[in-house]
């Protein structure tokens, strides 16, 4: 099942923010969102999560209509986002940031979800004891990924996940984002720019003041020069 989405609006403080967005990601599919700051892109995520409640419109998932959902109804579906600003809780270690979504969201297999995790991202899993205080940007960026897949096991949105992250360390997270491709996931990556995720997506979205048209879709399989165009 796909994530629908058809004639969204949401506004803020009655303010509106995205006009008439209409999207389709194939269920297991990955997707990018481009758009400067402030084109809507973090609004698009949050109404997705429940976060923001639609004016109109519905985004539905594997055929459920998310918009009747709170938002922790819609993380026991298996959806889950990863903020731009991280949102790790700097006095706990990295496990327990990592295992926070499983005991609130009652995931019994939280241990066993942490060791898949791990064993995607094994760094995180060697300061697993450490403050999330103690880490860089950059490895806070993967405890945050770490993080969102918990929960995150049929959808998952991504905000800037490269954002303000040395090269090397955004390098390694694009590398763990294609490593998820074999998982079964539905992933949506909102960016500023495709730099790095051109190479990662089946299809590309644009969002300018709100409003949002399809980009290019792709065969991943193919090569980068002659798959991708602007």
């Amino acid at each position: 099942m796909s994530l629908k989405i058809v004639n969204l609006d949401v506004s803020i403080e009655r303010i509106g923010i995205l006009r008439q967005v209409d999207m389709e990601i194939p269920a297991g599919k990955m997707a990018g969102l481009i758009g400067h700051n402030g084109a809507g892109k973090t609004t698009f995520i949050r109404a997705i999560m429940g976060l923001l409640p639609a004016d109109s419109g519905s985004i539905e998932f594997k055929g459920e209509d998310l918009t009747r959902k709170a938002s922790h109804q819609r993380a026991r579906l298996g959806i889950s986002y990863m903020p731009e600003d991280r949102r790790l809780i700097p006095e706990l270690t990295v496990t327990e940031n990592m295992l926070m979504p499983a005991w609130a969201n009652g995931i019994k297999d939280g241990d066993k979800r942490l060791k898949w995790i791990y064993s995607l991202m094994p760094e995180i899993a060697d300061f697993g004891e450490r403050k999330a205080l103690q880490l860089s940007g950059g490895q806070q960026k993967l405890v945050a990924l770490g993080r969102a897949l918990m929960p995150g096991r049929q959808l998952i949105l991504l905000d800037e996940p490269f954002e303000g992250v040395a090269p090397v360390l955004a390098q390694r997270l694009s590398s763990v984002i294609g490593d998820l491709r074999g998982e079964g996931l539905t992933v949506l990556i909102a960016e500023s720019d495709d730099t790095h995720s051109a190479e990662l997506v089946d299809s590309t979205w644009r969002i300018e003041r709100g409003e949002v048209t399809a980009g290019h879709h792709r065969d991943p399989s193919a090569s980068s020069q002659g798959a991708h165009s602007a």
